[in-house]
């Protein structure tokens, strides 16, 4: 491992290379966010003297965990792989894998944005190291860090407006900059600017979604890849108002005294926010994405859901990839202990929850399709279908109408041996085969199946190709058309890779 020092366009930077890739973590793309630029836009890095040291992450937003992770063996398998960085308001950091400096080389440039809904997560860890796919992809490879929950979307523009009428977004804008940042610097790694390729999983994949829809970002990327997302509504002025209210009064913060809030401790100020919020995957099931703070439609900075009714006309051009995984729902149902052995009364609670009193049509239809299934598997399926799936192909087709760019859709199918085997190919799961990284995921997690190996090359080689010409396939898969409302074709990613028709064909005609 050796020092590597490049100029950019705020200074110098120290990055390290280890085995032919270059490394540059924690570059500051954006001044600090903290008090009395709480709530505001991000403004661009001054410059500073001397050589800036980017060879360790960047701190985190500063984020809170609610009542969502329990303390069980799942969190504690996940968190064994997590890195343990820094936490802070001030977390506009990005981080660049490349393996060539200054070289004219114009490689694809991959934008991550890291998942864990719009109030968790970071841009760092083992599962989105990006040597990888430099590596292997000759791509440029950026993870990036910005503000989460109240810091980024907590929406006062109704409430107090004036300077806070953006305070919705921000958390979005701080993507913009920091894809502004890659215009500006990703040739100095190597990258070409004219080819950016955003892609995200979960909180992540709204995210890629939320950007298409966002005029500011408009010219800033090229192709766009959703992974496992909510990605056709954000929220509304009224929601997102009444949530910032319940904030407020939590805080005992009144409108005439706005400025308190530049002041309150941000640890105060999340725990508003889960009060606010109430995060659980029951309350998620009967009352769906308004319990939580995401983007806002606030007619500028996003001037429509991304794609309800259609899909935004700012990203028509923009070739899409997306898909899920197929057992989506394992993760939002592991709060019932009889996951994995659900039987019919538990089928029918969760199913209530969900459909009210459409529940029952809705195991009918089900079982109709599927009649081999158990009430453990039926759920699995309904919920799955229910929380993403249905939304990606429904997103997938809306892309498809504007007839301008191209889509392929795909399906995750490789599961989990955690907990018995009854996680399956719960969401998320895809992430590290997708950054080639499932020899540094514990076994726990990934299985000891040596084709695990073979899926993973498959996988970030599609992703690479993508990047690259707007076509994921390659020679390592089987012939993977364009998606169509003809065929549906749909590529799965598991032990072998092949395409099949419509295979979300129960819920697209169900769950309407």
């Amino acid at each position: 491992m050796v020092n590597q020092i490049v100029e950019i366009t705020s200074g110098k930077i120290r990055g390290e290379v280890t085995d032919g890739i270059y490394s540059f973590k924690g570059i500051p793309y954006g001044e600090g966010t903290d008090g009395s630029r709480r709530f505001l836009p991000p403004s661009k890095m001054n410059p500073w003297t001397g050589i800036y040291n980017a060879t360790e992450y960047g701190p985190r937003c500063f984020q809170t965990k609610g009542n969502i992770n329990p303390d069980n063996e799942l969190t504690k398998a996940q968190s064994s792989i997590r890195i343990r960085e820094e936490a802070s308001e001030n977390c506009l950091f990005l981080n660049v894998w490349t393996s060539g400096l200054n070289d004219g080389g114009r490689r694809p440039v991959l934008f991550w944005c890291h998942g864990g809904g719009f109030f968790q997560g970071s841009g760092a860890g083992p599962r989105t190291d990006g040597t990888s796919l430099a590596k292997n992809g000759e791509v440029v490879v950026i993870t990036v860090n910005h503000r989460l929950g109240p810091l980024g979307y907590l929406f006062l523009g109704d409430l107090i407006g004036g300077q806070y009428d953006r305070s919705g977004n921000v958390g979005m804008l701080d993507l913009v900059l920091a894809l502004e940042w890659v215009q500006e610097n990703v040739e100095v790694f190597g990258g070409d600017p004219n080819n950016v390729t955003i892609f995200g999983c979960s909180g992540g994949g709204s995210k890629v979604s939320t950007l298409m829809a966002m005029p500011a970002a408009k010219g800033l990327f090229h192709r766009a890849i959703i992974q496992s997302a909510y990605g056709l509504k954000m929220s509304t002025r009224e929601d997102a108002t009444e949530i910032a209210e319940k904030v407020l009064n939590h805080l005992g913060v009144s409108e005439k005294e706005i400025d308190r809030l530049h002041t309150v401790p941000v640890e105060s100020l999340w725990e508003a926010y889960h009060v606010a919020t109430a995060w659980t995957p029951e309350r998620f099931a009967e009352k769906g994405r308004h319990i939580a703070i995401s983007p806002v439609v606030d007619g500028y900075d996003l001037p429509q859901h991304p794609f309800d009714p259609v899909g935004s006309p700012l990203s028509a051009d923009v070739p899409l990839m997306i898909g899920t995984t197929k057992d989506e729902a394992t993760l939002f149902l592991f709060s019932d202990p009889d996951l994995g052995s659900i039987d019919e009364v538990g089928l029918r609670k969760w199913a209530s929850l969900y459909f009210g009193e459409g529940g029952e049509h809705v195991i009918a239809a089900y079982r109709n399709e599927l009649p081999h299934l158990s009430a453990n598997d039926l759920l699995i399926s309904i919920i799955s279908d229910r929380v993403t799936i249905r939304d990606s192909i429904t997103l997938a087709e809306r892309k498809l109408a504007q007839q301008a760019a191209a889509v392929y859709m795909y399906q995750f199918t490789w599961e989990s041996p955690i907990l018995g085997g009854k996680m399956k190919s719960m969401h998320g799961l895809e992430v590290p085969f997708v950054f080639n990284n499932v020899h540094r995921m514990p076994f726990e997690l990934v299985g000891e199946d040596p084709d695990k190996y073979t899926l993973a090359s498959n996988m970030s080689q599609a992703w690479i190709s993508f990047a690259r010409n707007g076509n994921p396939g390659h020679a390592g898969l089987p012939t993977w058309s364009s998606y169509s409302t003809i065929d549906r074709s749909t590529m799965i990613f598991g032990k072998e890779c092949h395409v099949v028709k419509d295979p979300g064909r129960v819920g697209r005609l169900t769950l309407n």
